[in-house]
């Protein structure tokens, strides 16, 4: 039935000008952000933009049987290898006009507020991204900026290749620098045998890799579906609903209880098995955040940072490359 003509309604000429706008007082966020090694790894501080450390390990044991009475002999114990990485400068920055930070606005009280939580989780999930990725280290110029190298770069090794005919190769550190690593031309399915081998590296070398990262095409097409002695089931009371288990979130193999962490910035033909005590993230500015000179009737911002990833001995860690 149609409406009685002269009727005022929302639709009305008269009346659309004065509604107010319906708009909620939120903004809803979906932040794809990834925070694993900043929230777990530990923290050191830096004072030049390239940070070095020491490593050392103990030389293979052996038959150790001497002569009674002999005179001893004297080896000569094996210096500490000197490592380092540099210290990679990340920054955010933003621009709030006088006029918007005056204005009444929906979901925040100010705009350099959101702007500044926002750019934080940003920058975050930037270094995130550079710590566990393939990036190399270079120490930049003038107008090169500093990189940092990340985790996959360090770990040369216990690098275990799914295909033996994968052209795969991680030279580590060598001269100063860490090099990436270069991909292979062949990858092939990951079974258990190849992350088991990846384990026992880092147990051999004298690391417990409790964690492994891995991304989420990894971990759905491989380790969610290895087979084990643990049944997928989940007890529950008679009051209760069902479980079923369809995702592996725990390893345990016969180099120790492995936590399976799903990463979105870890490579898809990548996965890190790591020894979070032997890496740490070396600070030589924390972030901070700071007003740049006002040049106008706006505010500018900048959020910065100077880190770089230290590797306290990449042997304790390991990876499997060249998956499919």
């Amino acid at each position: 039935m149609a409406a009685i003509s002269g009727t005022t309604s929302n639709y009305s000429v008269a009346t659309a000008g004065g509604l107010r706008e319906d708009l909620e007082d939120v903004i809803w966020d979906l932040f794809a952000e990834e925070n694993w090694a900043l929230q777990n790894l530990d923290r050191t501080d830096s004072n030049q933009t390239y940070h070095e450390w020491l490593l050392d390990s103990l030389v293979a044991a052996t038959a150790n049987r001497q002569i009674e009475g002999d005179d001893a002999s004297y080896a000569t114990v094996v210096a500490p290898t000197r490592v380092g990485n540099n210290m990679q400068i990340s920054r955010k920055t933003f621009l709030v006009s006088g006029s918007l930070e005056a204005s009444k606005l929906a979901g925040r009280k100010k705009e350099s507020a959101r702007q500044l939580m926002k750019q934080m989780r940003e920058l975050k999930n930037e270094m995130e991204y550079a710590i566990v990725r393939n990036q190399s280290s270079t120490a930049g110029g003038t107008g090169t900026a500093r990189s940092s190298a990340g985790m996959e770069s360090w770990l040369s090794t216990n690098a275990v290749k799914t295909a033996t005919t994968s052209s795969a190769s991680t030279a580590g550190f060598a001269s100063g620098t860490v090099a990436a690593p270069v991909d292979g031309t062949t990858n092939v399915a990951m079974i258990i045998d190849h992350l088991n081998s990846a384990l026992q590296g880092a147990w051999s070398a004298g690391g417990d890799a409790s964690v492994i990262l891995t991304s989420a095409s990894a971990k759905q097409t491989y380790l969610d579906t290895f087979t084990g002695i643990a049944t997928r089931f989940v007890d529950v009371g008679r009051t209760q609903q069902a479980s079923i288990v369809g995702a592996a979130s725990v390893y345990v193999s016969s180099f120790g209880t492995h936590k399976i962490v799903l990463h979105r910035h870890v490579r898809t033909t990548i996965v890190l098995c790591i020894d979070p005590s032997y890496w740490s993230i070396a600070f030589l500015r924390r972030p901070f955040k700071e007003r740049l000179a006002k040049t106008g009737d706006a505010e500018k911002h900048m959020i910065l940072t100077e880190f770089g990833l230290v590797s306290r001995n990449e042997a304790a860690s390991a990876k499997v490359v060249s998956i499919l």
